[in-house]
């Protein structure tokens, strides 16, 4: 998101959330945190931003792992991952290589 505003000439971000919720580390904090990541400049209090384990999925790779001995429960919770083909467990090295490919490509852009 925060790349594709700075290649329309967008500079900054203001996150309304409105009546919602605030809780440090939340999604649309995480979404906040991205917008920033990808240059905008979105005023902000460190402390509301996603720890970086978290933002990498370990919560989940963590949580999966206690789900692998019933496998049902598994495949319900983790379907969307599953069927992307992505282990839930390995969620952390997912982020990483997706990580590495966009800065490439926005290297390669430049």
């Amino acid at each position: 998101m925060g790349r594709r505003a700075k290649a329309k000439g967008i500079e900054s971000g203001i996150l309304d959330i409105g009546l919602h919720f605030r809780g440090a580390g939340t999604r649309i904090f995480a979404a906040a945190k991205g917008a920033a990541d990808g240059g905008l400049t979105v005023p902000h209090e460190e402390k509301t931003w996603p720890s970086p384990e978290r933002l990498h999925g370990e919560h989940i790779a963590k949580y999966s792992k206690t789900l692998l001995t019933d496998q049902e429960k598994y495949k319900r919770t983790f379907s969307g991952y599953l069927t992307s083909k992505i282990n839930p467990e390995d969620l952390p090295d997912h982020f990483n290589e997706v990580e590495s490919k966009i800065n490439a490509l926005q290297e390669v852009q430049k």
